[in-house]
């Protein structure tokens, strides 16, 4: 084989590594992120999703988006947790947040249409409408009666403060 072809080769093998991985990390990245969403007369509860779509982006020609992307980042001090969840075009009303088990934070919203666009015809439909639950592992326990939720800008901020864990304690060992 001549050089040319042996370099051809080599660059080709470093093109397609680079490529496999660069779509492994975004698989890996954004299957998180993937957050399934519900016409507004399914609730969020259901998981299955089995129920179709009959209200919505359907109605207006196109199929439903019924995934988008919400990031997520969790990120800590020493005495909090935040969580960051980008969430464009909703309200502070439309979302309710709760602790579904100890270390686990349960975002549920509902992203609704704009009425000057539910009237427009669509040719390009991205963006997903409708309910929608995010459940998110925390890594520590947090302490939920001291949380605060602040929304603006189209960011969720949820700061959680650390749970104070007991000091330990030695017990002493004593003879019958």
């Amino acid at each position: 084989m001549t050089n040319f072809a042996e370099q051809l080769k080599h660059g080709a093998g470093q093109a397609w590594d680079s490529l496999t991985e660069g779509w492994r990390e975004l698989g890996a990245r954004a299957s998180g992120a993937l957050t399934r969403f519900w016409a507004d007369d399914v609730k969020a509860s259901n998981a299955s999703g089995d129920k179709p779509d009959t209200t919505g982006a359907g109605d207006l020609g196109l199929p439903p988006n019924r995934w988008a992307f919400l990031a997520v980042d969790v990120y800590g001090a020493h005495d909090k947790l935040v969580v960051r969840i980008e969430a464009p075009g909703m309200a502070q009303e439309d979302f309710q947040i709760e602790m579904s088990a100890p270390e686990m934070l349960c975002v549920l919203g509902r992203k609704r249409y704009d009425p000057e666009r539910a009237n427009s015809s669509y040719a390009l439909l991205q963006c997903a409408y409708g309910t929608f639950r995010r459940d998110i592992q925390l890594p520590v326990p947090v302490d939920v009666d001291r949380a605060k939720a602040t929304y603006e800008a189209g960011v969720l901020r949820i700061e959680l403060p650390r749970k104070q864990l007991a000091p330990h304690r030695r017990i002493e060992v004593r003879g019958a």
